[in-house]
């Protein structure tokens, strides 16, 4: 039997009405957003061969000349606390940053995903990162990528956009202007290929920080695969060689210091991930001026050497660094 009032089932169904026209024009406008984002959002950047690409450009180095190659490895999980202790393994962020410098840290920001999934450089190093280099002096840290998706929606959601701007430093998200035209000396890739140049024009420091992941092409993502997001263009065809990518990157950025965050690392279904089944505790964190040295170290992390992973030993032998972490006498803490 139903007891209820005609009178209220009427009014209660233009409510549900009305609710739900509400919710149908609160999605379109979502989408809507989203979809202008991404029509204004070019995510290869300029093409090779466009016209407004005339001059090319050459990235400096950024190396400390006459610094002696080091490497310090710090155990936790606490990011801030052991980034700190590896860094002061190799000397103290005030070795490498200086009064007056402008420092570039170059993190990867490739998907619109969570920090738990361990996917992109976790906020938490990205912040202690930015405040190390201010403390040590620097009047400007400008945090940069060339992600995948949408680089808004990817520097939100991976909440390193908040981190660094909390801490002190600028996000710089590419756009179609900050392309520059690149070549490398005696490359085979990276011919008059675009390159993210703009963040690079007003720095003199460059950091690099990467998570430690399982990639389904070059067998891991660490601090060399990094740079890879500096690149324009239709990218992608270089997966049919990643390890030659790799390499010329390598040869291509010569950073002041690498970060290289074992804290969690992806050891399945890199270099996405999806789930937190994928991530294992390794509780490393490796600073180091080799960023060759860096990744043959990060490999153990996930059960892999240096030589399953043929892009370090092309880099070294081009090099780039050293495959032989051992020389450069890691300091563990």
């Amino acid at each position: 039997m139903d007891g209820g009032n005609p009178k209220n089932d009427s009014t209660n169904a233009i409510k549900r009405r009305e609710f739900l026209i509400r919710c149908a024009k609160a999605g379109l406008s979502v989408c809507a957003a989203g979809a202008l984002s991404y029509w204004f959002y070019d995510p290869h950047g300029p093409q090779r061969g466009s016209p407004k690409q005339t001059a090319g450009v050459r990235l400096a180095d950024f190396s400390i000349p006459g610094q002696k190659p080091g490497m310090g490895i710090a155990r936790g999980t606490d990011r801030a606390q052991t980034v700190r202790q590896a860094m002061q393994a190799v000397g103290g962020i005030e070795t490498f940053v200086k009064t007056g410098d402008r420092v570039l840290l170059k993190v990867n920001a490739a998907f619109a995903s969570p920090p738990a999934l361990s996917a992109t450089t976790h906020p938490q190093l990205v912040a202690e990162v930015t405040r190390l280099c201010l403390e040590a002096g620097a009047v400007e840290v400008i945090v940069t990528d060339n992600p995948i998706n949408d680089p808004a929606s990817c520097f939100a959601l991976t909440g390193i956009a908040r981190a660094a701007e909390s801490a002190g430093g600028r996000v710089m998200l590419p756009a179609e202007p900050f392309f520059r035209p690149i070549t490398l000396p005696g490359a085979r890739l990276i011919r008059n290929w675009p390159l993210l140049f703009e963040p690079f024009k007003s720095v003199n420091k460059l950091i690099g920080l990467a998570p430690v992941k399982e990639h389904h092409r070059s067998g891991a993502s660490m601090t060399m695969k990094n740079w890879y997001g500096l690149l324009g263009g239709r990218r992608n065809i270089f997966h049919q060689d990643i390890n030659t990518i790799i390499m010329e990157l390598a040869l291509m950025v010569k950073p002041t210091l690498v970060i290289l965050d074992g804290t969690t690392s992806m050891v399945t279904n890199g270099p996405t991930g999806g789930s937190l089944s994928d991530l294992k505790e390794t509780r490393t964190m490796i600073v180091s001026t080799d960023q060759v040295a860096a990744d043959a170290y990060g490999a153990s992390l996930i059960g892999k050497t240096a030589g399953d992973l043929p892009y370090i030993g092309m880099a070294a032998a081009s090099g780039a660094g050293t495959a032989d972490y051992a020389l450069l006498k890691p300091v563990f803490l």
